[in-house]
């Protein structure tokens, strides 16, 4: 499938619409599959499912700015509302499908305590690397990015900012 028949699908389909990203040798693609079956069918005849192979149609994941599968992608009037990608719980397959059918995007999907702690961890890493090598502001900066990751959710000013651009009027 290319990009315009892609938009016209997309446009002209009469019903919300989830798209599936993924490809056979995906293991987290196969391990949603059957969440996502039984999603589909809780939503059936109000959302519908488009299951693209990323092999078949790497032209449209670049246009799309799709990097990685699996990914989710619910629309809605031909009008993106919200984007899952990795491995998605039942639950949050569930949302992504509300947020088709209701045309509003999902609240965000918040990292675990273990996710938290990991990223936390591997940003001390690089800060402290920056702190013992030549080339230290650049391993400082990742190191401070990759903590940021780890509490962006929780920034006050990082939602402050995110929700002003989100409303900022469309040209």
């Amino acid at each position: 499938m290319d990009h315009k028949s892609f938009q016209e699908t997309i446009r002209d389909h009469p019903r919300p619409l989830v798209v599936d990203f993924w490809a056979g040798w995906c293991a987290p693609c196969r391990a949603i599959e059957p969440a996502l079956k039984r999603v589909e069918k809780q939503f059936e005849a109000q959302v519908d499912l488009l299951r693209i192979d990323a092999d078949q149609a790497p032209d449209l994941l670049a246009s799309l700015r799709i990097l990685g599968i699996p990914t989710l992608v619910a629309y809605r009037n031909g009008r993106e509302i919200a984007r899952q990608v990795g491995y998605q719980s039942e639950a949050d397959i569930q949302s992504l499908f509300q947020s088709a059918l209701s045309g509003q995007a999902s609240r965000p999907i918040s990292l675990s305590p273990v996710d938290r702690t990991v990223r936390l961890v591997a940003g001390i890493g690089l800060i402290g690397i920056g702190l013992t090598t030549s080339a230290s502001w650049l391993w400082f900066l990742a190191g401070a990015l990759v903590c940021f990751s780890a509490v962006y959710d929780r920034c006050p000013i990082w939602r402050a900012i995110t929700t002003r651009l989100r409303s900022k009027p469309e040209a």
